[in-house]
């Protein structure tokens, strides 16, 4: 992957919590159009991680470049509009229960986006909710919508202020295996037609397995492996890893 431009880089990046160490010397490339999938027990980092990279928590020390630039270096106009340029599809799919879901859709374009019309809005969201699989849900209100329907609503949401950078947390969690596979399906989709480079954050290898070009796996702070899914499983040495593993496909 030498030659692909980097859009994340992260070195020796560190971050307590009074007492509780939870980023020891992180360090980590993201690629353009590449899917990166970030497995880890719960509370070993995932989420503070992605936390730094758009601003909502401050490293102790070490460097997190997005676009090349440093984010904790970065004023309150140019921080937001780094944001715009990544895009975060929450584990509970963050849809407000008083709107329908073109009003879900509508709310981030009319808020950041100034001087659109109408028509350019109302194509805008009928072209993501076609490309999710979801163009007759436009007038349903979230409650009417299955746990998979919300996933794709809040990805589809995510992508109507067309992000370089897709955040996905957990994106499997609570859906039964069909829908895990659609979901699954759907990060793919997205990547190639939209041309995004995500990161996947997960506890399940069955979406990183089907999503992930590469794995990192944060162990104790730090990332203990990274490679492809084969490189780093199933023959893997470290008893960590290897304990990851066998959970997910063999006690599972």
């Amino acid at each position: 992957m030498g030659n692909r431009e980097k859009v994340v880089v992260i070195r020796d990046l560190y971050k307590s919590f009074g007492e509780l160490e939870v980023l020891k010397g992180v360090d980590l490339d993201l690629y353009r159009e590449e899917n990166l999938v970030v497995l880890g027990r719960s509370g070993t980092g995932k989420s503070v991680l992605i936390k730094i990279m758009v601003g909502l928590l401050q490293q102790d020390s070490g460097s997190m470049e997005v676009f090349g630039k440093e984010i904790s270096k970065l004023g309150i106009r140019d921080l937001n509009e780094m944001r715009l340029k990544i895009g975060f599809s929450f584990q509970n799919s963050a849809l407000y229960d008083s709107m329908t879901v073109r009003e879900n859709m509508e709310f981030p374009l009319v808020r950041n986006i100034k001087n659109l019309t109408k028509k350019e809005i109302n194509l805008r969201i009928e072209e993501l909710l076609e490309a999710v699989g979801l163009p007759q849900t436009i007038n349903q209100m979230p409650s009417e919508l299955s746990g998979g329907q919300k996933k794709r609503i809040g990805v589809a949401r995510t992508l109507v202020l067309n992000p370089e950078i897709m955040l996905y947390d957990e994106p499997t969690a609570g859906l039964d295996p069909i829908t895990c596979v659609e979901i699954n399906n759907l990060i793919n989709e997205v990547r190639e037609r939209y041309k995004t480079t995500s990161i996947v954050i997960t506890h399940d290898l069955a979406c990183a397995k089907q999503t992930g070009d590469r794995m990192a796996v944060l162990l104790d702070g730090q990332f203990g492996a990274l490679g492809t899914f084969e490189e780093v499983f199933p023959h893997a040495e470290d008893q960590r890893i290897k304990s990851f593993y066998d959970y997910n496909f063999i006690h599972s």
